[in-house]
């Protein structure tokens, strides 16, 4: 349930977010992104990430170490996450091009006529380096 969002993002063909999330969709990445929580519509979040991912020349996340419990009819998902994005040479000029981001998800999961559903998805960051390279990937997104 896990990889097919994250692989969705940036792989063509891109699977139907439907698949595994359902819609709308409450977010916490406060602790990278520094916006408090919010639900949003399903199709607001895959644009929001195609965005956000866009500027990236790669990224790479290892998502392991999955615990689920399940709860009747939902379920926690705590798992570990190495993630790492790289921007492009020119953005990074001279400097590091990578941005690693290290920490948990905290997901809740519920059980919906189609299947289980991601509808609570939270990033907690225990280590960030490079951490700039985000800021100025977006500039340069937005600039575009």
């Amino acid at each position: 349930m896990l990889a097919p969002r994250i692989r969705g993002i940036r792989s063509p063909p891109v699977p139907s977010p439907g698949l595994v999330c359902t819609d709308p969709l409450t977010l916490d990445f406060s602790s990278v992104a520094g916006i408090p929580p919010m639900t949003t519509p399903l199709a607001r979040y895959v644009e929001i990430l195609r965005g956000s991912f866009a500027p990236f020349a790669a990224t790479h996340h290892a998502i392991t170490g999955h615990v689920i419990t399940v709860d009747g009819d939902s379920a926690t998902i705590h798992a570990h996450v190495r993630a790492e994005h790289w921007v492009p040479r020119e953005l990074a000029g001279t400097g590091p091009d990578r941005w690693l981001v290290v920490g948990f998800y905290d997901n809740e999961a519920i059980r919906t006529q189609h299947g289980w559903r991601l509808d609570r998805v939270k990033l907690t960051a225990t280590h960030q380096e490079n951490a700039h390279l985000s800021s100025a990937a977006l500039a340069a997104q937005q600039a575009h």
